[in-house]
């Protein structure tokens, strides 16, 4: 079988640096996201190797941040770190309580970030799943919820309403638009509800994550390397924000985690815990050692890539086919934009 490499196009493999590259398929530890097995691209350059994994339903036009988050890392490497080590959340996907329960038990971790708002589930299991989370961390833990976008801004408050008592530290992209986020805030503080409210597909999705701050829609900012389009690209987004940020994953194997890590790492304040440590999520990994939390924490270091996880997880030639396709539509849309 042809290396994906030598499967690539002409406008890939005329990419200078890249000394070769493998698509990936690994499956994951429990459905996520919709998803039951993980996808993507890494590629080697001279610095080492990166990572390029835009979710599959992704267009070319979002596609090309991600690439110039891996295009970034590849040529620029990452800033000096002022930290050795980042506090994590475990991530609890809408599995059933007694699971998340264990979940959170089984791990260092002191925040535990709770999938809600699943579309084949309902009220009835999202509260259970957050009060066995709540039972699990106990009084002194951190609990964030994250409800991608589902609930409408009514939703929102019932939901909110119901949940609150389990002392939240805040519930991320209730509401789908940056608009109904500004206007759930709101309606929050009128009811005197400390509840805090982040953005994440509000600034990661949109055209301009700068209305996040403009309007007042949320207390924290959720950014993620990967979509922003790199590490500088979003300590700069930061800066103009001007919110307290949580760098959370994009469900990357290690070798793309440790570009969300490095950023962790450079950033001047880091008041929250980050949503780093989802490499558990994935039965295997492609270095031989996983970026995954030790007490809470997952330490800044650098990876050894394992070269045979690269061989078995390697995707078969139509999936590494239809990859290639997509990063050529990506970097003819790149050259289009320079012309």
């Amino acid at each position: 079988m042809a290396s994906a490499l030598e499967l690539g196009s002409e406008r890939v493999t005329a990419v200078e640096w890249i000394e070769d590259l493998v698509v990936y398929e690994i499956p994951m530890t429990t459905r996520f996201r919709g998803i039951t097995a993980r996808r993507g691209m890494v590629l080697r350059s001279p610095l080492g190797w990166v990572e390029w994994s835009p979710f599959e339903e992704y267009g070319f036009a979002e596609a090309a941040r991600w690439w110039q988050a891996a295009e970034a890392a590849a040529t620029r490497g990452f800033p000096d770190p002022v930290r050795d080590r980042v506090e994590v959340n475990v991530t609890v996907p809408a599995e059933p309580a007694e699971a998340a329960h264990a979940r959170v038990r089984g791990s260092g971790c002191r925040t535990a970030k709770v999938k809600v708002a699943e579309p084949s589930q309902g009220m009835a299991e999202d509260i259970a799943r957050v009060e066995a989370v709540r039972d699990a961390l106990g009084p002194g833990g951190r609990l964030r919820l994250d409800a991608n976008g589902a609930w409408t801004p009514s939703q929102s408050l019932t939901m909110i309403n119901e949940l609150r008592r389990f002392d939240l530290e805040y519930v991320e992209q209730p509401c789908r638009t940056v608009e109904e986020l500004a206007r759930l805030r709101h309606e929050l503080a009128r009811r005197g509800w400390q509840v805090p409210i982040a953005a994440d597909e509000s600034i990661r999705r949109a055209g301009d994550p700068e209305r996040v701050a403009e309007l007042g829609a949320a207390d924290i900012a959720v950014i993620k390397v990967q979509p922003l389009g790199g590490v500088q690209a979003c300590l700069d987004l930061g800066e103009r924000l001007g919110l307290p940020l949580v760098v959370s994953s994009a469900l990357e194997t290690s070798i793309g985690l440790r570009a969300g890590l490095a950023l962790a790492a450079a950033l001047p304040d880091l008041p929250h815990a980050c949503g780093l440590n989802t490499t558990a999520l994935l039965a295997a990994d492609l270095t031989t050692a996983s970026l995954r939390e030790v007490d809470g924490a997952i330490a800044v270091s650098e990876l050894d890539v394992d070269a045979e996880a690269l061989t078995r997880f390697a995707a078969d030639e139509r999936v590494s086919s239809r990859w290639l396709e997509r990063l050529d539509e990506v970097l003819a849309h790149l050259a289009g934009e320079a012309r």
